[in-house]
């Protein structure tokens, strides 16, 4: 389980760094935003490739975010149903569900966007707008988040399953504890 557990710490701090980084994608995708509205508003000036080049900064913080927000454990659930549930039991659900759902999900994604980003890097596959980007960049993204959601399934699978087993203490159940004494 050791080896195991460095595993995910490895995983998480690769994410972690990733997610951290990808925010900044954001400030540059309002920026180019901002930009392209004054500078077509002004100067009555518009292009395609600086509308793509926001999509594309958009999703790529959409797709290599995932990872960082599964990580961080923010990813949207039922909190309604799941907050009269024992903790134990939100683990076991966090762990079966993951290996059921999550990970056939991510592995399939992964497997089924290498060919269609490869096929359009293979290419040089372009935009069909007027002035657009080259598309296989938005694609590597694609790719990319979901083999970073992949690992950090594997971790979250991991993780709960140590939490369970009780080789690991939970990070909220000591951030709890922690918050409890500082009050």
């Amino acid at each position: 389980m050791k080896m195991l557990l460095a595993i995910t710490r490895v995983i998480d701090a690769i994410n972690g760094a990733i997610g951290r980084w990808v925010s900044w994608l954001l400030l540059a995708a309002v920026l180019v935003s901002a930009g392209n509205a004054v500078i077509r508003k002004m100067f009555d000036i518009s292009s395609n490739a600086w509308l793509e080049l926001q999509w594309y900064l958009y999703g790529t913080v959409f797709m290599l975010a995932a990872a960082y927000t599964l990580l961080k454990n923010e990813h949207i659930r039922i909190d309604i149903v799941s907050s009269y549930w024992s903790k134990r039991t939100r683990d076991w659900i966090d762990l079966v569900l993951h290996i059921i759902f999550l990970v056939p999900f991510t592995f399939l994604m992964t497997w089924l966007a290498w060919p269609w980003f490869w096929n359009s890097f293979r290419i040089g596959e372009i935009s069909s707008s007027a002035g657009g980007l080259t598309i296989w960049p938005a694609k590597a993204a694609v790719l990319f988040g979901f083999i970073l959601l992949s690992a950090q399934a594997i971790s979250e699978i991991i993780k709960r399953a140590a939490i369970i087993s009780g080789h690991l203490q939970d990070e909220v159940d000591v951030k709890e504890a922690n918050e409890v004494t500082e009050h």
